[in-house]
């Protein structure tokens, strides 16, 4: 199978090219669900009388808000577990006038609000971590190879992660909160390990031939991303399952779990096929 690539490497390296570009097309015309702590608002913990149905707690709350001035558009229920529900609103509201929205049919046990010029601060600090930890990673990549194609590659391979996991965010509305971009950076490390993996097996080793050293790379890197894509899914059940309220941990389960299998297509198929195709111009 592995030798039958390295004779169409030049196909293959189209598949994820084309994944990252409708991912592109995706954030760009579906937009990003910002959470709260990017984008600002409200979240609250309510211990409530009985159980509540979520879509007549959220019309609840909308409508006595509204009637209280404040102008929201936007109520989310996050979790229903009977009594014990978490709401997030998508303006600044104090706990006052949540408390009189819920009119007696329960209380507020947690609450968090956080303004627009939080953040908006937030939001900076997001940029600069993606722009630093790109940066960082590619200075880094160009000191190890000290060669243009190979550390062009790995970058380009970090860079479709990002963008097919952000698609991915996109396509199933998964929030981009601080926590989810601590996941994508993750995805960078994850992403850098397999492709400095991949060159180094091919490019400093000179044991066997190419397509075997290709191959006990695949093995070592195959091994790691379905170790850590595993231990994703069994988080993402978990939390899903038993545990509702851990949004956050469901959420950095699910960038991740995109992000690893974006992983296995850009290294093993464009890093792959762009490095096969350097050493065939290096002859």
């Amino acid at each position: 199978m592995l030798e039958k690539f390295m004779e169409s490497y030049k196909l293959l390296i189209i598949i994820p090219v084309i994944i990252t570009i409708i991912s592109l097309g995706l954030v760009a015309f579906n937009g990003l669900n910002e959470g709260i702590d990017l984008k600002g608002g409200s979240l609250a913990v309510l211990d409530m009388n009985q159980p509540t149905a979520s879509s007549s707690l959220e019309a609840q709350l909308k409508n006595s808000l509204n009637e209280q001035g404040l102008g929201i558009e936007e109520v989310d229920v996050l979790s229903n577990k009977g009594t014990d529900i978490s709401v997030q609103i998508g303006s600044e509201v104090n706990s006052t006038a949540f408390n009189e929205a819920l009119n007696g049919t329960g209380t507020v046990t947690s609450y968090n609000a956080i303004g627009p010029i939080l953040s908006e601060e937030a939001m900076t600090q997001v940029y600069w971590a993606m722009a630093f930890a790109f940066l960082f990673m590619s200075i880094t990549v160009f000191i190890i190879f000290r060669e243009p194609v190979p550390s062009i590659a790995v970058i380009l391979a970090a860079a479709s992660d990002i963008i097919i996991s952000m698609g991915g965010m996109s396509l199933f509305n998964i929030p981009l909160s601080i926590a989810s971009v601590g996941a994508l950076l993750m995805l960078i490390g994850y992403s850098v390990d397999t492709d400095i993996l991949l060159t180094t097996r091919l490019l400093k080793r000179k044991e066997g031939t190419v397509v075997e050293r290709a191959r006990e790379a695949m093995k070592t890197g195959m091994t790691m991303s379905i170790s850590a894509i595993a231990s994703m899914v069994v988080l993402y059940l978990v939390t899903i399952l038993l545990i509702p309220e851990a949004v956050t941990l469901s959420n950095i389960a699910a960038v991740l779990i995109i992000g690893l299998v974006a992983d296995i297509l850009t290294t093993w198929l464009m890093n792959l096929g762009i490095l096969r195709w350097h050493m065939e111009a290096r002859r």
